[in-house]
């Protein structure tokens, strides 16, 4: 059923912007026991030449002022087995900072973020530059490295559920 809204508040916007399926994303930073991350949906490439991506991150995050101190990030999309781990950065299972990182293949590449090498694609990011917004910070990272894992599928949410999309798989 189609509506046609007036001008939203917050609410009614978040509504509505929940409904569009979205890739899930663990941005991490951070290294040995000063760990941190968090589970995002607002990531996306930025360009080719060079590779660079968007990434939105609150800027109540506690992994922000890690990705500020170290000046690097990685940004983990997720494959559609692993919701745990959204589930885990995103503060659901009330695990926190470092031992987030207790489940998954966590390693380092170029930057030393902690990426973790079973996500469906990773890019291991040099913080590039960085736009404050009222909320977010909207943070543009230069890729260094990367991990692609062919064979998997992609985790997406979309109206507050985990799915992934099977009939897209090529």
């Amino acid at each position: 059923m189609t509506r046609l809204l007036p001008p939203p508040d917050a609410i009614s916007f978040r509504a509505a912007m929940r409904l569009p399926a979205t890739s899930v994303t663990v941005l991490a930073a951070g290294s040995g026991a000063a760990r941190g991350g968090l589970t995002a949906s607002a990531v996306c490439s930025l360009s080719d030449t060079p590779p660079m991506i968007l990434a939105c991150v609150n800027l109540a995050s506690a992994a922000l002022p890690l990705i500020r101190e170290t000046g690097c990030f990685s940004a983990n999309f997720l494959t559609d087995a692993q919701s745990h781990v959204a589930e885990r950065f995103a503060g659901r299972t009330k695990v926190y900072g470092a031992d987030r990182f207790a489940e998954g293949d966590w390693q380092t590449l170029a930057t030393g973020a902690p990426v973790l090498m079973d996500a469906l694609a990773v890019f291991d990011c040099e913080l590039e530059r960085e736009h404050d917004s009222p909320t977010h910070a909207i943070l543009i990272g230069r890729v260094m490295g990367m991990v692609r894992n062919d064979d998997s599928r992609s985790l997406i949410y979309s109206a507050g559920s985990f799915a992934y999309p099977a009939e897209l798989r090529a």
